[in-house]
């Protein structure tokens, strides 16, 4: 079978067009002719109809084949296809949107693109970098747009091996056989084999959103065109919701959060010192109701509060004097010791042993897990005929 005419390769606008189909496998089916992108190099396949039916994914085979996967079959051999054309200008924007902020990086600070993913929501490329300052990243945008704004042509081809020689790649081809260069006037020369669009006006825009280490390199997360202005659009709504609910203007929005932030934080304080004090009163109770078992004063209890919690007041109940025998029943039942004059950690070890749990601590305070919450009561009860 021959190779398929890949007809995006002249004219990334054609949006209709006749074929044949050479060959069928099930649902999948091989054309002629097809302006059907195959997902490759980072770039989705594209999608759109065979005499009606949707093509739900492209693919090309060792043989330079497009097979295209249908939602369902066709008997047809001759066909009429038709291009997803709203995916289409999509994936060229951000396609060709990549080709010029790669070579911003390039240009401006010598940062190679090593990767590149273009997803339904963004787009990211991998850079030989492992940081980048906010004014760099700024830099690289604004350069970027700039190139989108000249509206320079684009101009994509095939060029024999003396072409290539006297063309300056921001990247060495990574195929053999026909090169396809995509240029972007004087600004990138870029070994592709994608869909771009005819100017860099196109693009639109660039909008980086954001950027992140990983390893020895730096990824940078981006839209362009239609998918910035989704993002702008979202965000200028959010901040303006968030701006209204203090009653301020959008560009005071974030010194009101931040003043909102510095009273949350001295609430915070606030409570956390008012818990303590209400802590420190309840323990204090605690022990003048204890029950005295020899020279010691006890407190045994179940609780349904928060571990935490529980193990600060049982502290607090040793600093006043007394012995804390609590249970936590919580999904993850634990019991909390602690006080003065008894070997706190071997109690505990000895009680949660008899229920099959785990635990351990110091002399003065031990905490452990138990499997039931309902065995609570009976290893508080084990706890106590040890201390007696």
């Amino acid at each position: 079978m021959m190779s398929t005419e890949r007809l995006y390769w002249h004219d990334a606008y054609l949006r209709e067009w006749s074929a044949q189909i050479v060959a069928r496998e099930q649902q999948r089916i091989a054309l002629d002719r097809s302006a059907f992108y195959p997902e490759s190099g980072g770039q989705p396949a594209d999608n759109g109809w065979i005499n009606g039916v949707a093509v739900v994914d492209v693919q090309l085979d060792e043989h330079d084949v497009v097979w295209h996967t249908l939602a369902e079959p066709i008997e047809a051999t001759n066909v009429e296809c038709s291009l997803d054309w709203q995916r289409r200008f999509d994936h060229m924007q951000q396609h060709h949107g990549q080709h010029l902020l790669s070579a911003a990086f390039d240009q401006l600070f010598n940062w190679r693109t090593v990767g590149f993913h273009l997803s339904t929501e963004y787009v990211t490329i991998d850079l030989t970098t492992s940081a980048a300052s906010p004014a760099q990243l700024a830099e690289a945008e604004d350069l970027a747009n700039q190139i989108i704004w000249q509206n320079l042509p684009i101009l994509a081809r095939f060029v024999s091996a003396e072409e290539l020689a006297s063309i300056a790649l921001r990247k060495a081809p990574t195929v053999t056989g026909a090169i396809r260069v995509v240029s972007a006037g004087d600004f990138d020369h870029s070994a592709c084999g994608g869909t771009h669009p005819n100017a860099t006006g196109a693009v639109g825009q660039i909008h980086i959103r954001r950027s992140e280490k990983r390893g020895d390199s730096l990824r940078i997360e981006f839209v362009c065109g239609g998918r910035a202005l989704h993002d702008l659009r979202w965000k200028n709504a959010m901040l303006g919701q968030i701006a209204a609910s203090f009653s301020v203007a959008p560009n005071q929005a974030e010194q009101a959060v931040q003043r909102l932030r510095e009273q949350e934080q001295q609430l915070r304080k606030q409570f956390q010192h008012a818990e303590q004090q209400l802590l420190e009163f309840e323990a204090k109770a605690l022990v003048e109701q204890a029950q005295t078992i020899g020279q010691l004063k006890v407190v045994a209890q179940i609780w349904q509060r928060e571990p935490q919690s529980v193990r600060q007041l049982a502290n607090l109940v040793a600093q006043a004097g007394g012995v804390a025998l609590f249970g936590v029943a919580t999904s993850k039942p634990q019991l909390i010791f602690a006080g003065q004059g008894l070997d706190c950690g071997a109690i505990l070890r000895q009680v949660v042993g008899a229920f099959g749990g785990k635990g351990g601590g110091s002399a003065q305070q031990a905490q452990g897990g138990i499997a039931e919450a309902n065995d609570l009561a009976a290893a508080l009860d084990l706890a106590l005929s040890t201390l007696s």
